[in-house]
């Protein structure tokens, strides 16, 4: 590093600047100020130190060399930032955005000072790339006579089709819905990952010779075993997908909806697609159970979509400021950020859980146990079957750290919509398992080996297909690997040039590992 010195000049971390609250919540434009971040994260990346042992990569699945980039962005050197970026993350657009950012936390400054911007240095990186024109297709010198099949165009799958295009393979992903994207497209709002940043990336691998074809259902339209008889390589990135539901009484009322029933439909509205569910927050009480992050992306959206009230049921306590002590440094620590969503309104409730339920069609009052999400809710109804309401009870940790309900905090939320928003079990294998019939683990998960394939011949899996549900990060990780495992295979001499930055068994760093 040339400047070994810039975290002893500047201290002070610049955080991104957001748009004021007042006018972001009537619109679904990026939240992020229009002045962006290159005013200030040349000074800020000095303050990457000249470590010894760089940590941050350690917390990076992708392995991508942050040191070497921040001096680049340090030296306003931004082709050469985004080709030292570019060979280790497909879509820095995407983790600049939405990904929590471990390698922060992991970063040596961050033990006595706050962490290095490196979060905000990828997303100026990339800015600044399609801005000054940096960035141009890739196409293979000479094409192999390989052929390979991905379904699913999240960002697990999308990253596998460009590695092996690059490679030289013809690459074919196929996607159920009417555009490319998988859940940065429908799952994510606008006004976190502005879809015009996907639209650039899927033209550039058009460029490149990624075929892709939408509206394709496999199971339903082609059979998942006449697919795998077409191609050299079948590859399955069909993410996690089945939600994790609250089973008490009550659950099957009008009004009641998974969020990636609802999170979808806000985003097909807005590209004027086709939408399946047609939920609106419009004028409701909103009771959304689950507080993670697509909890939150829930609060934004209703809020812009004029809900009258939002609360947010969480089961766990809010998390500590500070680092426990049993997640020590350079560890992903569960802290509390606020999210844009959260500054914008909304109420959250802490150690919340359900115990009762009445209502014209619930005729079970009985107590009930937590399932499986860790959380359990309870509805009201109306003489029509509607939800309106949600009976909670505070929890507390007792002896042995279970879960204990607080006498006396019985309350109930009125709610006309209800949003279950508590993470997924494992992908839908419902017709693969007739048509293609593959091992799974334990978990429902598509079992796989080191080197990401299943127990079928030519078949592949990765991103949240196989490692259950986790972070884009890991998604893309595994995609590039994967890439790497099927490129491998279809090789004469059967090896690979293209990265394998993690293994299928790879999991976070965490205070078990080190």
């Amino acid at each position: 590093m040339s400047d070994p010195r810039g975290f002893l000049n500047v201290r002070a971390r610049h955080e991104v600047a957001d748009r004021p609250v007042a006018e972001r919540i009537h619109d679904w434009n990026d939240v992020h100020a229009e002045e962006g971040l290159q005013p200030w994260t040349q000074e800020q990346a000095a303050r990457c130190m000249d470590c010894g042992t760089p940590f941050c990569m350690t917390g990076c699945p992708l392995g991508n060399l942050i040191p070497e980039f921040n001096d680049l962005v340090r030296q306003g050197k931004w082709e050469e930032a985004y080709h030292r970026l570019s060979r280790t993350n497909n879509f820095p657009e995407v983790t600049g955005l939405i990904c929590p950012a471990p390698c922060e936390q992991a970063c040596v400054l961050g033990i006595h000072q706050p962490p290095t911007m490196i979060k905000a240095d990828e997303q100026t990186i990339i800015d600044q790339a399609y801005k000054l024109g940096y960035v141009q297709p890739m196409p293979p010198q000479r094409l192999t006579d390989m052929t390979v099949a991905i379904v699913g165009s999240g960002p697990a799958g999308l990253a596998c089709a460009q590695q092996l295009t690059r490679a030289g393979h013809t690459v074919v992903v196929y996607e159920k819905d009417e555009k490319i994207g998988g859940l940065m497209r429908y799952g994510i709002p606008s006004f976190k990952l502005d879809k015009g940043l996907i639209d650039r990336r899927l033209a550039q691998m058009v460029a490149e010779g990624t075929v892709f074809r939408t509206g394709v259902e496999i199971g339903k339209d082609i059979s998942w075993d006449d697919l795998r008889s077409r191609y050299d390589a079948l590859v399955v990135a069909i993410g996690s997908t089945v939600p994790r539901d609250v089973k008490v009484p009550g659950r099957d009322l009008n009004g009641i909806h998974f969020a990636m029933d609802y999170l979808p439909d806000a985003n097909r509205r807005l590209e004027g697609g086709t939408l399946h569910h047609g939920i609106d927050a419009k004028d409701k009480r909103v009771v959304i159970i689950g507080g993670g992050d697509t909890g939150s992306d829930c609060l934004g959206t209703a809020i812009r979509q004029g809900a009258r009230s939002v609360t947010v049921l969480q089961i766990n306590p809010k998390e500590p400021d500070v680092r426990p002590e049993n997640e020590p440094w350079p560890t992903y620590a569960r802290l509390y950020q606020p999210t844009t969503s959260m500054q914008e309104g909304g109420v959250y409730c802490y150690n919340t859980d359900t115990v009762e339920f009445e209502g014209s069609q619930v005729t079970d009052r009985t107590s009930v146990t937590l399932d499986d999400s860790g959380l359990v809710a309870g509805f009201t109804a109306d003489d029509t079957g509607h939800v309106t309401g949600v009976e909670v009870v505070d929890v507390h940790r007792g002896i042995g750290g279970a879960r204990e309900h607080v006498p006396g905090s019985e309350r109930t939320i009125e709610a006309d919509l209800v949003l279950v928003s508590t993470g997924f079990h494992h992908p839908d294998t419902t017709t693969m398992l007739d048509q293609l019939p593959v091992e799974l683990d334990r978990r429902g998960n598509l079992a796989r080996n080191a080197d990401f394939k299943t127990s079928q011949d030519g078949v592949f899996v990765c991103g949240d297909a196989g490692r259950g549900q986790s972070l884009v990060v890991w998604a893309i990780a595994e995609g590039r690997s994967c890439a790497a495992a099927v490129d491998r295979t279809l090789s004469a001499g059967g090896s690979t040039e293209l990265p394998a930055p993690i293994d299928s068994t790879q999991r976070p760093m965490s205070l078990r590992s080190l």
